[in-house]
C-alpha cells in the first residue's frame, strides 16, 4: 500500500522514490512490526488473561514449570498481526510470492488456533487430532508446492540447490519438487512447534533464520548480485526480503513478552505459522539444504522426538530422559535460561555457516 503511494508521489516529489529500494523498505518492515507488537502486545496479553487461555503444563515434566500453568497462550495471533499488516503496508503487493507465503503462514496459522482454541478454551487436551491437523497441512503444503512448480518460470526454480559447490543443481521435476517443497514446510513447521517449549526458545532462532533468509531473498532476485554469488538468480524473489523484516521484527517484538519468566506463550497459532513461514520463503529461494544448517535446533529437537518414540516402541526404553531435547537437558539439571541461550548461541553458529555458503562456493 505505501509502495504504491510512495511511487504516486514520485511523479511530483522524487525524493520518494527511495522507497522502491528493496532494502530499506526491509528494515522498516521490520522496525513497522516492532512497533504495531509493542503497541498491540500488553493489550492482547490481558484480554488472553481475561479470557483465562492460559497454558497447561505436563505433569511428568520439569516441576519447575508448574508454576507456568496458567499463563497465556496463544500469543503467535499477536506475531500474525504484526507480520500481516505490515507486508500489506511495505511489500508489493502484485508480487505473486507475498501472497504465496503470507497465505500459507495464515493457513498453518488457523490450524494451530483452532488446535489452541480446542485446547484452552473447550478444555479439549487432544485438541485437534494429529490426523486432522496432519491433513489440513498436507493440503496446504501441497497447494503450494504445485502451485510454485506449474508457473516457474525458469528450471531453476524447481532444482535442487548444494551449497558450497558453484554448480552443483539436481534436476527434481515436478513431482521431485512437489515432494520436497511438502517435507520443508510441514517439517519445518511441526520442528519450530516442538521446540516451542521453554521462554524465548523458539522465537529467537526464527527471527535470527528469518533474517538470514532476507539476505538470501534479497541477493536471489538480484540478477547481479545471484550472477557475482553464483546462486540461482529468482525473478521478483528479492520482495520476499520485506516479508522476512516483518517476521523478524514482529518476533523480537514478542520476545519482549516472551523472555524468561514469559508473560504469554505463543502456542501452537504462532508455531506452526512461523515455521510455514521459514519453510516456504526457503523454497522459493531454493535454499532447502542451508535451511537444515541454519535450523539446526529445530532439527535436533524433532530428531530427539522421533529417536525417543521409535525406542520406546522397539526396545522399550528410552534414549533421552525426556523429549524434545531440551526437557532432557532441564531434567539433567541446566536452568531453563541455560538451555535456552546456548541453543541461541548454536543458532546464531549455524545462521553464519548457512550465511558463508553465499560466498563459499
Amino acid at each position: 500500500m505505501l509502495l504504491e503511494l510512495s511511487q504516486w508521489l514520485a511523479l511530483d516529489i522524487r525524493a520518494f522514490n527511495v522507497f522502491n529500494y528493496i532494502t530499506l523498505r526491509t528494515m522498516l518492515a521490520a522496525l513497522t512490526a516492532l512497533a504495531i507488537s509493542f503497541v498491540i502486545g500488553p493489550f492482547m496479553i490481558r484480554k488472553l488473561t481475561a479470557y483465562k487461555i492460559g497454558q497447561s503444563v505436563r505433569d511428568d515434566g520439569p516441576q519447575t514449570h508448574l508454576v507456568k500453568a496458567g499463563t497465556p497462550t496463544m500469543g503467535g495471533a499477536l506475531i500474525l498481526v504484526a507480520i500481516v499488516i505490515t507486508t500489506l503496508l511495505w511489500a508489493d503487493l502484485s508480487n505473486r510470492y507475498i501472497w504465496v507465503v503470507l497465505l500459507t503462514t495464515l493457513g498453518f496459522g488457523v490450524i494451530g488456533w483452532i488446535d489452541d482454541y480446542r485446547k484452552v478454551v473447550d478444555r479439549n487436551p487432544k485438541g485437534l487430532s494429529a490426523a486432522v491437523k496432519f491433513f489440513w497441512q498436507s493440503v496446504i503444503a501441497i497447494s503450494v508446492a504445485l502451485y510454485l512448480a506449474l508457473t516457474a518460470e525458469l528450471p531453476v526454480q524447481t532444482d535442487m540447490i548444494v551449497p558450497f559447490f558453484k554448480e552443483v543443481a539436481i534436476p527434481l521435476g515436478v513431482v521431485g519438487f512437489v515432494i520436497v517443497t511438502y517435507f520443508v514446510i510441514v517439517g519445518t513447521s511441526n520442528a519450530v512447534n516442538l521446540t516451542d517449549g521453554l521462554d524465548g526458545l523458539a522465537i529467537m532462532p526464527t527471527v535470527m533464520i528469518s533474517a538470514a533468509l532476507a539476505v538470501f531473498a534479497y541477493v536471489a532476485g538480484h540478477v547481479v548480485f545471484a550472477n557475482y554469488l553464483a546462486i540461482p538468480y529468482i525473478p521478483n524473489a528479492g520482495e520476499l526480503a520485506v516479508f522476512c523484516g516483518a517476521l523478524a521484527g514482529a518476533g523480537l517484538a514478542f520476545l519482549w513478552f516472551n523472555t524468561y519468566p514469559a508473560e504469554v506463550f505463543m502456542g501452537d497459532v504462532g508455531a506452526l505459522a512461523l515455521g510455514a513461514a521459514l519453510g516456504v520463503v526457503t523454497v522459493i529461494v531454493r535454499q532447502e539444504i542451508v535451511l537444515i544448517i541454519m535450523g539446526g535446533v529445530f532439527v535436533i529437537e524433532t530428531l530427539s522426538v522421533m529417536l525417543q518414540v521409535a525406542s520406546y516402541k522397539l526396545v522399550g526404553k528410552r534414549i533421552f530422559r525426556m523429549a524434545p531435547l531440551h526437557h532432557h537437558f532441564e531434567l539433567k539439571g541446566w536452568k531453563e535460561n541455560q538451555v535456552v541461550v546456548r541453543f541461541w548461541i548454536i543458532t546464531f553458529i549455524l545462521v553464519l555457516v548457512g550465511l558463508s555458503t553465499l560466498k563459499l562456493r
